[in-house]
């Protein structure tokens, strides 16, 4: 497996799981670091289990299509696998060498990708995707919008829609005892500040609100002087704390002191949520989560959250109102979020997927 995803150290336990399966060999090959609005992540380093872990650089870091690693070709003839998976999407650079490599080999390829708006790009991009769709021997999806992207872009190989990574549910926990309780309400947000984010939402929707109230977002972005002045404005500048981004192992005790977790994001032309990665983890924590009817989120929250109108800043309002209000539906949410991720989201469950579609490709093969 080839994945700039895995410098998230609390990534690696789907390699753990994946590599216990029948039959399975795992090397996973991954950057020292990967570069993008919040600044350079460092891969969180970790014992492999079970699983070889290789450490190679990354030319071009932090450019999302033109990035690649300058080693890959000569390391897959070192390792000879029978099977690379491209954690990359079909129109990158990376994607087209390494699968030019593997082919080279005779290994069949997996792609992997998140892309759920139907998008033309120009040369040499479109050629690396046209050839990415006509030599893959399957593809994973992240989300149900990315599968009928590639079904109309031509794709008529397996297509499997399996989240990248889930969650490890004996980590990301709700507390075992409760925390005393408080007459202030802790909403939290976490990711990017960036605008398609919709913090701004949030911060508008927040500012009426009746009572104690904190709100902290954590993350980093282009937008977060913008976010300061409109806490300013809205005179919640006090109530509103901004927290760095934290590493995986450090960001659960951030969820576990929320009351609720908000993810605002807003549809743009040329972006919608492809998945909401932190509603999982928070829901794992026994967080209640309110999302957005942006890209992939109803489908991630189901029936265990709360969803409101993208840019709807007083339909937001009315749901944090009614959570800050009712305990008793803060304990059922939390309840069903929790149950929701053992049922769909963990890393053991998405190993297994992810080793099906593996199995299937070497079948038909």
């Amino acid at each position: 497996m080839i994945s700039k995803a895995l410098v998230i150290g609390a990534y690696h336990s789907k390699l753990k799981h994946l590599a216990a399966q029948p039959q399975m060999q795992l090397t996973a090959i991954v950057p020292p670091s990967w570069r993008d609005e919040r600044g350079e992540l460092k891969l969180e380093r970790i014992t492999s289990d079970g699983y070889n872990l290789i450490v190679t650089p990354l030319r071009f870091n932090g450019s999302f299509h033109l990035h690649y690693y300058p080693q890959l070709d000569r390391l897959l003839q070192q390792l000879k696998p029978d099977l690379v998976h491209i954690d990359e999407e079909p129109y990158n650079l990376a994607t087209f060498l390494a699968l030019r490599s593997a082919r080279r080999l005779g290994a069949h390829t997996i792609f992997f990708s998140w892309q759920n708006l139907k998008r033309a790009y120009p040369p040499p991009f479109s050629w690396f995707e046209r050839y990415t769709l006509q030599h893959a021997a399957a593809g994973i999806v992240g989300n149900a919008d990315s599968e009928q992207v590639w079904r109309t872009k031509g794709y008529r190989g397996p297509l499997m829609v399996i989240p990248q990574v889930g969650v490890e549910p004996d980590i990301f926990n709700p507390l075992e005892i409760a925390q005393p309780t408080t007459d202030q309400f802790r909403i939290g947000y976490a990711g990017r500040f960036v605008e398609e984010k919709g913090i701004d939402v949030l911060l508008n929707a927040v500012h009426e609100l009746n009572g104690q109230w904190q709100l902290e977002l954590v993350g980093s972005g282009p937008d977060q002087t913008r976010l300061i002045e409109l806490a300013q404005r809205l005179q919640i500048a006090d109530r509103v704390r901004i927290l760095p981004w934290r590493p995986s192992a450090q960001i659960v005790d951030f969820y576990r002191s929320l009351d609720v977790l908000v993810l605002p994001s807003r549809s743009r032309s040329n972006w919608k949520e492809q998945f909401g990665r932190v509603l999982v983890d928070a829901m794992a924590c026994g967080v209640p989560v309110i999302g957005s009817t942006c890209g992939e989120i109803p489908n991630v929250i189901g029936d265990a959250g709360l969803i409101f109108p993208e840019n709807d800043a007083a339909a937001l309002r009315d749901h944090l109102r009614t959570l800050q209000n009712d305990a008793a539906l803060r304990r059922d949410l939390a309840q069903r979020g929790r149950q929701r991720v053992l049922d769909c989201f963990t890393q053991e469950q998405i190993a297994r997927q992810t080793y099906e579609v593996y199995c299937r490709v070497m079948r038909q093969t």
